[in-house]
């Protein structure tokens, strides 16, 4: 994630990349699901802003609560207790769970501290964990969104929107580079 990254050019390149995303899953005959904290349900709504996205999107959890992560998608409370909520633990169970409820070949989970409250010194506004699973390739990637030169809250979720939806976007064309 670049320091450049500012609101103008965040919102010009997600609503870009979220379409290529959208193409990308119809082309493979995929689909995508999503289980966000911290985003409020930003990457569905980003999602299902796309014509098209009916043919891809499968579900969306807006999962805030500790409780919710735990009922809807299986995150253990012992995880949450031992390494807090705004984890890569908690971002792949979410992940887990997410797989198993919808099926989806790509499944994105958000986990962080939006603020402009919340943060610490060892968790500064702006940590947050965005965990992957593409076809069965799990991982977490926790870009430097603390960072960012505008670390206002509404920032610091477009911004982990678009880098989540980058990712996926880079993933899926190096998926369907290999498969040719």
């Amino acid at each position: 994630m670049s320091g450049s990254y500012n609101n103008e050019c965040i919102a010009e390149n997600l609503d870009k990349t979220v379409t290529n995303v959208v193409k990308l899953l119809e082309q493979n005959g995929w689909t995508i699901s999503t289980a966000e904290s911290c985003t409020g349900g930003l990457l569905s709504e980003l999602i299902t802003s796309v014509s098209g996205a009916s043919q891809v999107f499968e579900l969306g959890i807006c999962s805030y609560s500790e409780r919710i992560k735990n009922e809807m998608l299986g995150v253990p409370l012992e995880v949450i207790a031992e390494h807090g909520v705004v984890s890569e633990q908690v971002a792949l169970g979410m992940i887990n769970g997410l797989k198993k409820r919808s099926g989806a070949e790509v499944c994105v989970s958000v986990t962080g501290i939006a603020g402009p409250s919340g943060g610490t010194p060892e968790q500064p506004v702006g940590t947050v964990y965005i965990g992957f699973d593409i076809n069965g390739k799990q991982f977490v990637r926790l870009p430097k969104l603390w960072k960012l030169p505008d670390t206002s809250r509404e920032n610091i979720r477009r911004a982990a929107a678009a880098y989540a939806f980058e990712t996926i976007e880079k993933e899926l064309t190096e998926a369907i580079a290999e498969d040719e």
